[in-house]
């Protein structure tokens, strides 16, 4: 009895080892399970890839192009930042609004069109932004605009339209934002952002200012219509004096060619036109030795059975 309780003790203790073995190795797969993870990254971002430590400092673990996850592992984490453009608005109005060099307060915006990088992501999270737990990529890359880009661009701005006067700035807004874009280039060289447009508009002056305008262009406009009557008139004028100047010389010409052979010459030239219509008048003239009709004014007053005189000329 002895002999089968020793023995039956040592398969026991055989077993033992390998149970608990088993038992750890499972808890050690499910703790892992537990721990690590798969991130992934979308299409149209950058992610920024973290691996943490029971013990020890987190660390950059590298980047990835999405659409693409880094695999399953140990206490990987991942920010998301998206490489494509985004647009922001700069108000500057009410308190904000700017003194033009003439001293009127001008209103306006400006529009900023820019992306990150996708070679600086990890420059960008790590220089620009600032990371908190649960931040996503919208709030990364706006606390990063604020920190750098933003209040340079409103300096740039608000120096662009105080160098000019009120008035002038509405014809200005294209190269306003030009020279705003330029140096806002200079100042994003070298850096993740990548800036595409800098656009000014919605300027706005003060009430008083803007109705001053609006009379003045009106009667701009009512000085430029009666300019115009006048201009019309005198060109109505100068083509009744050319066409008088026009019908004088015809009718000096046709009085100068009106001599008494060329109406004889129409005159046969009409009878014969006449003499072949089917439909034609008949009219009786005087004619003149060889029928040719005489033209002239007589006197048919001349009383009865006295010669009349000849046609006079």
């Amino acid at each position: 009895m002895k002999v089968i309780e020793a023995n039956g003790g040592s398969a026991a203790n055989r077993v033992g080892p390998i149970g608990l073995l088993i038992v750890l190795l499972i808890a050690g797969v499910a703790v892992w399970f537990a721990g690590s993870a798969n991130p992934g990254t979308p299409a149209g971002y950058v992610g920024y890839l973290t691996q943490g430590a029971v013990i020890g400092k987190t660390k950059f673990y590298g980047l990835q192009t999405g659409p693409t996850s880094a695999g399953r592992n140990w206490m990987l984490n991942v920010i998301n930042v998206s490489v494509t453009p985004y647009t922001y608005s700069e108000e500057f109005t009410g308190a904000e609004s700017v003194l033009s060099k003439d001293n009127l307060r001008i209103a306006f915006r400006v529009h900023v069109l820019w992306k990150v990088r996708p070679d600086k992501v990890k420059d960008f999270v790590e220089h620009f932004s600032t990371l908190q737990h649960g931040d996503n990529s919208e709030s990364v890359v706006e606390v990063a605009y604020k920190n750098f880009l933003r209040e340079p661009l409103r300096t740039f701005a608000r120096d662009e339209v105080q160098q000019l006067n009120g008035l002038q700035i509405k014809d200005e807004i294209t190269p306003i934002g030009e020279r705003i874009f330029n140096r806002v280039l200079h100042l994003t060289k070298e850096t993740p952002f990548e800036v595409t447009s800098v656009v000014v508009g919605n300027i706005q002056y003060p009430e008083q200012v803007a109705n001053a305008v609006s009379l003045k262009l009106a009667a701009t406009q009512d000085l430029e219509r009666k300019q115009i009557e006048i201009e019309q008139a005198k060109m109505d004028k100068q083509k009744r004096v050319v066409e008088a100047e026009g019908i004088a010389q015809s009718m000096e010409i046709i009085n100068q060619r009106l001599s008494p052979a060329y109406l004889q010459h129409e005159a046969i030239e009409a009878q014969k036109a006449m003499v072949g219509s089917p439909n034609h008048t008949a009219v009786y003239i005087p004619v003149g030795p060889m029928g040719v009709p005489i033209v002239g004014t007589f006197d048919v007053s001349h009383p009865a059975g006295t010669p009349a005189p000849g046609p006079t000329r």
